[in-house]
């Protein structure tokens, strides 16, 4: 079966058709609920709440643009609501921190499951900026507009996450060069 011929079924509710969708887009789809959750389980949560979302609202895709960047759009503006519920952005404005230099490290000095492990232990509103920010290239405005909160606050919880992360890079460093 094609993708449209998924999509058509899916958005008659085919379960099948569904099933098949979820199979064919869950692992990267989860790897976006990762990258915005603080553990893997509730990763696993976000993705069924953003297969559940994709479902009720697949007749919105009209066929322009792709299909699994639509997908994964609604995947992250899953996530963030669930986040915004939980008043994970209700900060007052922060004052812009001017960011520190790195120290340079080699690029395979640190394993990358040591840093997505350091990424996802960020306070949510630290890992969600960064990774919207660092991972998914959006723009400080597009952040401050998505997540309601101003470009400053989006800005300085940018440098905290990155200060934060620089320090336990730092130490891991320090400790297994």
């Amino acid at each position: 079966m094609t993708l449209e011929e998924l999509i058509l079924n899916c958005k008659n509710q085919d379960l099948k058709a569904q099933e098949e969708l979820y199979k064919k887009f869950s692992g990267t789809l989860f790897s976006v609920c990762l990258k915005y959750s603080p553990n893997y389980h509730e990763a696993e949560d976000n993705l069924q709440d953003a297969f559940i979302t994709i479902f009720n609202r697949i007749e919105q895709f009209k066929g322009k643009g792709s299909f699994e960047g639509w997908m994964k759009r609604v995947t992250v503006n899953t996530v963030l609501q669930k986040y915004r519920k939980q008043r994970v952005f209700n900060l007052t404005n922060e004052e812009q921190l001017e960011e520190e230099a790195v120290i340079e490290i080699e690029d395979d000095a640190v394993p990358l499951d040591f840093l997505l492990k350091i990424v996802q232990e960020l306070p949510d509103r630290y890992r969600l900026v960064f990774t919207m920010y660092v991972l998914d290239d959006y723009a400080h405005k597009e952040i401050s507009d998505i997540v309601g909160i101003s470009v400053g606050t989006s800005k300085s919880n940018l440098a905290r996450a990155r200060g934060i992360l620089k320090i336990k890079v730092e130490d891991y460093y320090k400790v297994n060069k």
